[in-house]
């Protein structure tokens, strides 16, 4: 069974709630990050990318970023900016984005439950993104950005949020990017612990470093402590839990800065001989098993037939891609690796890929359809790893809303 519970964590001032909540911190770089906290002294990028207020060429992983991060942190509390709950509560979290709405619930799950596969993976954590975090984990002793979690629909949970959500929101703004987040801060969450122990397992979509930081975090201090009972907070991290209908999966495309010594037609050639190649007129395919390539100004379609046995893995349009062309034909054989390769967030639209390559900065450009849920649950079960790049969950939860100390 899955574990939640309530928390006695910090949250915004309501006044300041718009300035304090910030995007996630690995979504901007330094340069962005700075942009969007100038002026805003209460933005929690001041505790989460805390180089922004250090000389540029301040190594970002320095032991000074750390406790200029706990240095903010503080005094966002000092000021009032962050206040502390009265008692233990949940919150429900509402965003729109267009027609698009997706409502969850902010709790704290335990370290155990990710260690023992109850909360399910499917990325690998690169080490230096993971000791970063953890270091910045265990330097506040806090968790300042949820982990977003899925699970499979459930009525009775359902239910519980429909009621809660008729309530009056304890926050409710629109970010500058137009994004509509809505709070409700629940006192009594006994309902929503006792449903959500009927669900067999969740299934980390987004923030695979936040969660391995986090339960690393929770075993070092478990270690650490001869006194340890199990009861501590740091057996716990910060989590939204949504319902997988309600996701919205946007596609993860590729550039790639050259065609590997071949000439447009030798690559053509190749090509066809891997997939169906069509010119087309269009920018997205349409469903799974197409792909859409840009090239000298034009766009052509690629499609193929997965194998009737073929495993979750084999069957993403992420491996056709990978497997058929960026390793034997552009010599890509490491993606987390590889310099020639670039990952372009669907949200960037593909209007993005024709720039690249139109400039000359790629030279070919790959239009992907979105990797869906029931694709990612599949080879979470299977207990695979997906490629990397494969997934871009839109809207990104906004990080301060709510923060789980301990």
């Amino acid at each position: 069974m899955l574990r939640i519970k309530a928390f006695q964590g910090l949250r915004p001032d309501p006044a300041r709630v718009a300035e304090v909540a910030c995007v996630p911190y690995d979504v901007v770089n330094r340069e962005e990050s700075a942009a969007l906290a100038q002026g805003k002294p209460d933005s929690l990028l001041h505790v989460d990318r805390a180089e922004i207020g250090l000389p540029p060429d301040t190594d970002p992983y320095s032991s000074a970023v750390y406790q200029k991060a706990l240095e903010n942190f503080l005094a966002l509390q000092q000021r009032g900016a962050l206040v502390r709950e009265s008692e233990p509560c949940l919150y429900l979290y509402q965003q729109r984005m267009g027609a698009h709405v997706q409502t969850g619930l902010a709790a704290v799950c335990h370290i155990d439950d990710y260690d023992n596969d109850i909360i399910k993976k499917h990325e690998k954590t690169r080490r230096d993104k993971e000791d970063d975090r953890t270091r910045l984990i265990d330097t506040l002793s806090a968790d300042t950005g949820p982990v977003f979690l899925t699970y499979r629909d459930s009525t009775a949970i359902d239910t519980l949020v429909t009621e809660a959500a008729a309530t009056a929101p304890l926050y409710d703004f629109t970010a500058p990017d137009g994004i509509q987040h809505t709070v409700w801060r629940i006192a009594t969450g006994d309902a929503f612990v006792k449903a959500f122990a009927s669900v067999p397992v969740s299934y980390v979509a987004d923030g695979h470093h936040r969660t391995a930081s986090a339960a690393r975090v929770g075993r070092e201090r478990r270690s650490a402590n001869p006194s340890h009972t199990g009861n501590e907070e740091y057996n716990w991290f910060l989590a939204v839990l949504f319902p997988a209908s309600q996701l919205q999966i946007l596609p993860y495309n590729r550039v790639v800065k050259d065609l590997n010594g071949r000439s447009k037609e030798q690559f053509l050639t190749e090509l066809s001989q891997a997939f169906t190649l069509q010119p087309q007129s269009t920018a997205r395919p349409e469903h799974p098993g197409q792909i859409r390539m840009y090239l000298d100004g034009q766009w052509y379609g690629l499609s193929w037939q997965h194998a009737p046995d073929a495993d979750p893995i084999s069957q993403l349009d992420v491996s056709a891609l990978q497997d058929r062309v960026l390793a034997p034909l552009l010599g890509i054989d490491d993606p987390r690796t590889s310099k020639r390769v670039d990952f372009i967030g669907g949200i960037r639209g593909t209007d993005e890929l024709v720039r690249l390559v139109d400039s000359g900065k790629a030279g070919v450009a790959f239009s992907m359809f979105p990797t869906t849920v029931d694709q990612l649950m599949a080879i979470a079960d299977a207990n695979q790893i997906m490629p990397p790049k494969s997934t871009w969950f839109e809207p990104k939860l906004r990080s301060g809303l709510f923060i789980h100390t301990f």
